[in-house]
């Protein structure tokens, strides 16, 4: 039985959303929204795209 990798889509999602919420409030407070919302987003969804949360079906 192979082992899957720990990566998700919830958590890819999860990550964009959080990661442009504290990107907007930084950029804002550096001067730019716009480049902390992107970069925040990518941030944000590139750590937490390995988070597991577990299976659905799982018991």
């Amino acid at each position: 039985m192979s082992r899957t990798p720990h990566r998700n889509g919830r958590g890819l999602f999860l990550g964009a959303v959080l990661g442009a919420v504290v990107g907007y409030f930084t950029g804002r407070a550096l001067g730019n929204p716009a480049w902390g919302i992107i970069l925040g987003t990518l941030a944000g969804a590139a750590i937490l795209y390995r988070v597991n949360p577990g299976s659905r079906g799982r018991r």
